[in-house]
């Protein structure tokens, strides 16, 4: 057997020892010492510090499952960017058994897996109605590929606010986007300031507003309501109301983990889960909504700062710009990462819900 390059072998190393770390640490998360003592589920959650973890993930884990349960569950959780985790190594880790229940955010875990990305490829779903239908389309699909790859049983699926365009000068639609350097976050994202004439760099999410405040960038594509928070209204000037992606993420299970607990206490844990994912939806829907008033000032505003930007709606010409896009670049270039099961896979079915037919060269 051809021997693997130094570096992946590396990688495999360090996967082994957190494998035998992991086992360690989990291995009585399931079994507790006596009848009458709770288990304790250990649980990787999503991004620190934003709605979603602070207001929902959290408080779920920490106090509603142990309401749920009678006290015969209780679960600490970490948020995956203060957990040590790298975003790629997530689905390695959970089909180890080292994060037994863990969040994926699916834009990370793509550049490992690519076909996790088509239900939020850039352009794909401009409002959360859209994403909505893909998710529900794709789920039979995403639930059968965790399972037969990771060994993961997934439990839920949860979007952050839309991610749109702020700009510091001026414009009118997407086709203003020509020769401005635009922050992007994504291979995808990238791809699409570049079919619109622009200059993508990739910038972490805490390099934005200095990186517009230097000049480095004159636009950036980040959420409506996390570009508020961070102050993009104090150095930007106009925001799109088009959703060109936002952020999914998965939660699941290790299946083994998943297994060893009672069937009682799994029919508990997939309803307050739904319980769960449907209160993240709704707050992405009404989050977008906030950070678009926060940042231009509106009546509607509840969150304290209020900036004075313009908003520029959706023209029909953005409309049709975004699929024109969608079907020219975006898909093709995910298929050409994907290979020939991703279009095997999109034409089964997202193809039905947009009428768009996924080809292999």
């Amino acid at each position: 057997m051809a021997r693997a390059p130094r570096r992946r072998r590396v990688e495999l190393i360090g996967l082994a020892v957190a494998w035998l770390l992991g086992a360690a640490l989990w291995s009585g998360a399931l079994r507790p010492a006596a009848a009458d003592e709770p288990m304790h589920l250990k649980v990787i959650g999503g991004l620190a510090d934003v709605s979603q973890f602070v207001r929902f993930e959290e408080p779920f884990w920490r106090r509603r499952i142990t309401d749920l349960t009678a006290g015969r569950v209780v679960a600490e959780i970490q948020p995956f960017d203060r957990s040590g985790i790298r975003g790629q190594e997530m689905l390695q880790l959970m089909r180890l058994g080292v994060v037994p229940f863990g969040t994926v955010i699916l834009p990370i875990a793509a550049t490992e897996e690519p076909e996790l990305n088509a239900v939020d490829l850039p352009g794909l779903s401009p409002d959360i109605g859209t994403l909505r239908r893909t998710v529900d389309a794709f789920l039979p699909r995403l639930t059968q590929l965790l399972k037969e790859r990771y060994g993961i049983e997934l439990l839920g699926v949860y979007t952050y606010p839309a991610q749109v365009l702020f700009c510091a000068r001026p414009f009118a639609g997407l086709g203003d986007l020509a020769g401005r350097r635009v922050r992007t976050s994504s291979v995808g994202q990238s791809e699409l300031v570049q079919a619109l004439g622009g200059t993508a760099v990739v910038i972490p999410f805490a390099e934005i507003l200095p990186s517009l405040r230097a000049g480095v960038v004159e636009c950036a594509i980040t959420g409506t309501l996390s570009g508020h928070s961070i102050g993009l209204f104090e150095v930007t000037t106009h925001v799109h109301t088009m959703a060109l992606s936002w952020g999914l993420s998965v939660f699941g299970a290790n299946a083994a983990t998943w297994a060893a607990l009672p069937p009682p206490v799994q029919d508990t844990l997939r309803s307050g889960i739904r319980e769960l994912e449907a209160q993240i939806w709704q707050a992405a829907d009404r989050e977008t909504g906030d950070g678009l008033a926060c940042n231009a000032g509106q009546p509607g505003c509840t969150l304290g700062r209020r900036g004075a930007m313009t908003i520029v709606p959706v023209s029909a010409a953005d409309a049709d710009r975004r699929r024109r896009l969608l079907t020219e670049v975006v898909l093709p270039r995910w298929v050409d990462r994907c290979g020939p099961d991703c279009v095997e896979a999109w034409n089964v079915y997202l193809a039905p819900v947009f009428g768009i037919r996924a080809r292999s060269d």
